[in-house]
């Protein structure tokens, strides 16, 4: 498993609001372009579904994700089904309205082939577990900045 963690002045239900958010991946991740929540899905829960956007220089790409937790505001946790990885959040409050953030990453199975081929090219770079690892860190660095203004 990989995460990430900072502490952020700001509420869990204001981090809550920007990392439930679907929709509003692409303001903080360094690949997630957003997300739409599909069939009768409006928002976080578990079940639901969406298609999430993804880019890497000029390569774009869709996933399919389902929510596996959901208890706001402080866990959020989704699986991808093209990776079998597993993306969450946990808000636990710090004092002082601050906010503990992490973020974390886990396989919860093994790809499809299509797609460990794909990741093996190096189209979607070179090394891509250090992006992911790196892109946990950038990821948590902008929802600091957004939920601090």
């Amino acid at each position: 498993m990989d995460r990430a963690e900072r502490t952020v002045q700001a509420p869990p239900e204001r981090v809550w609001e920007l990392v439930s958010d679907i929709t509003r991946a692409g303001e903080w991740s360094p690949e997630a372009t957003g997300g739409r929540w599909r069939g009768d899905a409006t928002g976080p829960a578990v079940g639901a579904r969406f298609t999430g956007g993804n880019r890497h220089g000029r390569i774009r790409w869709s996933t399919h994700c389902r929510v596996t937790e959901c208890e706001p505001p402080h866990r959020f946790t989704f699986v991808v089904t093209e990776s079998r990885t597993a993306w969450g959040w946990i808000l636990e409050p710090a004092g002082d309205g601050a906010t503990t953030v992490v973020a974390w990453r886990e396989k919860v199975g093994e790809a499809a082939l299509p797609v460990r081929l794909l990741q093996r090219s190096g189209i979607l770079g070179r090394d891509r577990e250090t992006l992911m690892r790196d892109g946990l860190e950038r990821s948590l660095d902008r929802v600091k900045e957004i939920v601090e203004q």
